[in-house]
């Protein structure tokens, strides 16, 4: 991302600094145009910070940082801030979003087009299966699935989606490095292979019960919407939710028995407004809008024009490189080192054309080789629910959660 050593711990000490937080630093950093232009800022001033915060600041733990930039120089580890290009379009519009997050895995997920499943860390075998079945037939779809990593709900959701091209994103309350609960070490590696773990808090950080709702809002400002699968009144689960209505996303809840208390959660938020749903399709629907508005978002970050309504046969694109990729594509799926070869574009570039040509439903992607799409079998008989390409470009009306 070009950010000198210099300026990556001047970032790192200000998340290490405490009682500052993302509402403080982001403005701080937009202002001053840097992270170190921002801490020299912030100490000039006579008043406002904390005594523990201050001197964070001016003798930053030197043992903690070289942690830190230990962990990042590690493969496929990254620090995304809010003056990056690469910090998710989504979670921005957020109030309060975290001003950096640390991710481990493929950073571009975070541009993908997200569904959070959550619930119960306890559910029925109903419910776990539940969450397993809409996990895969929406990751089919072309959903990331996004998620917390907690037991229950969220590990069934998680272990559903990474075999699937869209993969599965999980948002950890602990630093990137520490997996809560420990029992899930494995399918944590196997996320950050397939997918990405994400977390706002630096690498060594413990579980802390305050910092389980602040990963619950960036699991639902990363996501177009949010499926509560089982939760009772007093669920974790219903902060998802409440979180993302009032980040004007979509709350989806699937009904269940009156005799299961698992179920009542679910049943006040949709006497709250949330939408009701029992199929694949009825998430699907109601994303479309959404989705299209990440790809204007996606569209706008790579400074390309913005797309025509869709024809039955696409357009080759106006784009020099995309015009090279759109003519490198077949019918027939190529991984993406053989499309690097035929187009002589880099890998870095070609993943994010090619998130952007899924998202106007020009490509398909299956276990990481890409096609052209065929849209008269797109939606043909046995085939899996798609998002519409371009569909929508209003969001539908914003459906509030208790």
């Amino acid at each position: 991302m070009g950010r000198s050593e210099s300026e990556t711990r001047a970032w790192l000490a200000l998340l290490r600094a405490p009682a500052l937080g993302g509402g403080r630093i982001r403005p701080a950093v937009a202002e001053h145009g840097g992270a170190e232009a921002a801490r020299q800022a912030l100490l000039r001033r006579p008043s406002g910070l904390a005594d523990a915060t201050r001197e964070a600041l001016r003798a930053p733990d030197l043992a903690a940082l070289q942690g830190d930039l230990d962990w990042l120089a590690m493969p496929g580890h990254q620090l995304i801030t809010c003056l990056d290009a690469d910090y998710p379009a989504l979670l921005a519009r957020v109030p309060n979003a975290p001003a950096a997050l640390f991710v481990a895995g493929d950073p571009s997920m975070l541009w993908r087009p997200q569904l959070a499943i959550v619930g119960s860390r306890n559910p029925t075998a109903a419910g776990r299966d539940n969450a397993a079945a809409f996990a895969r037939a929406l990751s089919t779809a072309g959903l990331t699935i996004t998620s917390g990593l907690a037991d229950g709900v969220d590990a069934a959701a998680h272990a559903a989606a990474p075999d699937s091209a869209a993969g599965t994103v999980a948002v950890v309350g602990t630093g990137p490095d520490r997996v809560y609960p420990a029992k899930h070490k494995a399918l944590a590696r196997a996320i950050a292979t397939r997918g990405a773990l994400v977390s706002e808090f630096p690498p060594g950080t413990g579980a802390r019960r305050e910092h389980f709702p602040r990963r619950n809002r960036v699991i639902a400002g990363l996501s177009l919407g949010t499926l509560v699968v089982e939760a009772s009144v007093q669920s974790g689960a219903l902060i998802t939710a409440r979180l993302a209505a009032e980040a004007g996303r979509e709350v989806f809840a699937l009904p269940g028995s009156i005799h299961n208390p698992l179920a009542r959660g679910c049943h006040r938020l949709i006497r709250d407004g949330a939408a009701l749903v029992e199929t694949t399709d009825e998430v699907l629907g109601a994303l479309a809008p959404v989705a299209a508005e990440l790809a204007d978002a996606l569209r706008a970050r790579l400074q390309l024009p913005a797309a025509a309504a869709p024809a039955a046969e696409p357009a080759p694109p106006r784009d020099p490189d995309h015009a090279r990729l759109w003519e490198a594509l077949g019918h027939d799926p190529a991984g993406i080192d053989q499309l690097a070869a035929r187009t002589g574009l880099t890998v870095d570039a070609l993943s994010s054309m090619l998130l952007l040509m899924e998202l106007e439903g020009r490509v398909t992607a299956a276990h990481g080789r890409y096609a052209r799409a065929v849209e008269a079998t797109a939606s043909g008989p046995g085939s899996p629910p798609q998002i519409p390409p371009g569909a929508g470009r209003r969001r539908p009306a914003r459906r509030e959660a208790g």
